[in-house]
């Protein structure tokens, strides 16, 4: 999955803020399929489920049918055409959910191999908090960090001051 570019800053802020948001051993549904985040997740102690690969814009089987308290969402919404869709139909009252930043000096990523490998959305912290608003959550907790590369040029100096990732703990309203 992550040939020789395996993202460790990611996983270490992403586990730290999970950590800091959800108590364990809370049960969560992870959406996306397995992989070595959740079982990263797992291994701290966590309960951990995985949706199973479904199209979440038009399947919400797994997440209707959850009895998770927590949903995570680690780099999904981005490749959904109508995230709002997943986001109002999560029953368990907490997320935590991370996206990648719009950087205005690069284009949106787009996998030429895997049709599933691709953003559809690139988000602004406020397009972010915008959606999760309209869809019925609560923001209480909110992070942003750059994602440095190991490259010569104009726009791997802006990696090194520019957010790429975005990540927040909601509650469902009351």
């Amino acid at each position: 999955m992550y040939e020789n570019n395996f993202p460790n800053k990611r996983y270490k802020k992403t586990i730290e803020f999970l950590e800091s948001s959800v108590p364990k051993p809370a049960s969560i549904l992870d959406l996306g399929v397995a992989n070595p985040f959740s079982d990263l997740m797992q291994q701290r102690g966590y309960v951990i489920k995985n949706t199973k690969g479904e199209d979440l814009d038009t399947d919400f089987t797994n997440v209707i049918n959850s009895d998770a308290e927590v949903v995570t969402a680690f780099e999904i919404f981005e490749h959904l055409i109508a995230p709002y869709n997943v986001l109002k139909n999560i029953k368990a009252a907490k997320l935590v959910a991370s996206v990648p930043l719009r950087l205005w000096f690069s284009p949106a990523y787009r996998s030429k191999t895997d049709m599933w490998d691709r953003h559809y959305h690139e988000f602004e912290d406020w397009q972010f908090d915008w959606l999760l608003e309209k869809a019925g959550w609560e923001i209480k907790k909110r992070d942003k960090w750059t994602n440095p590369v190991k490259k010569i040029g104009f726009r791997p100096l802006l990696r090194y001051f520019t957010n790429r990732y975005y990540i927040v703990y909601a509650e469902r309203k009351k």
